[in-house]
Parts: structure tokens; sequence; C-alpha cells
């Protein structure tokens, strides 16, 4: 019997740790996400749940462009690729293809349970965004 070595997730993704959870969502919006590491540790998966529009997101690594990469999938249909840059104090997530062009830009409280930041893009020509205040549930 040959006995498989099983490829192990790239330490990069670490920086995703500090996600897992349920968050509430307020400013000007609501609604709730939540993040968890699917089986293997290769991809954290996000659910959103935001103003009644729901999606599911799956963040990895990419090994060619040595960067967190993420896939959303919408309701309505849409895959939309995000770049995400996650620091001790800082939550960014930048989305560049055609048609939509943006980012989110947060901050972290200091206990990290707090996430202030606002989104903005352009989508079609039109300039778009919003302010958002992620706050994670203690579950305990």
């Amino acid at each position: 019997m040959i006995i498989k070595k099983r490829p192990k997730p790239n330490p990069a993704l670490h920086k995703l740790d500090k996600l897992v959870g349920i968050w509430n969502v307020s400013g000007e919006v609501c609604g709730q996400v939540s993040y968890s590491w699917m089986e293997g540790g290769f991809f954290l998966v996000q659910y959103v749940d935001i103003e009644g529009e729901k999606g599911l997101e799956f963040i990895g690594y990419d090994e060619e462009s040595g960067t967190l990469k993420s896939h959303y999938f919408d309701g309505d249909g849409k895959v939309l690729e995000y770049n995400y840059n996650i620091t001790d104090t800082e939550h960014i997530i930048t989305i560049d293809m055609p048609g939509i062009q943006g980012s989110f830009h947060g901050k972290y409280s200091n206990n990290g349970n707090i996430i202030t930041g606002r989104w903005h893009w352009q989508q079609d020509g039109e300039n778009m965004g919003y302010m958002a205040i992620f706050s994670r549930l203690n579950l305990s």
C-alpha cells in the first residue's frame, strides 16, 4: 500500500484565523457574516447575509501570485474575485475585475473583535460604497 503525503496549507492562511466566528454587521448596512475553516484548512468559508443579500465566499492562498484570494458567489449568479491583505491592525480587501474596481479598508480594534471600515467601489462607471462595523459575537 502506498501512502500519499497530503499537502499542507500555506502558512499565510493563518492570517485569516482572526476572522473565524460570527460577526454582526452594522453602520450603513445591517446583517451578519460568519467564517469557518473548510475541512483540510486550505479555505476559509464566509457565509454572508447583508441587507437580505446572501452569498458564499471561499478564501484561500494563491501560490502563483503569493496572495490571499477569494471567489465570492452571490444570489444573482455572479462570481467575484477579491484579494485579501490582513495584518494585526488592518483588513483590506480589493477587487479589480472588468466593470468593477474597489476596496474595503478596515481597522481592527485593540482586542480584534471589531472591524470598522468603508467599502468603496466603482461599478459600470458609478461610484458606490458604504461604512460598516463588524462586531464579533461572543459565543461563550
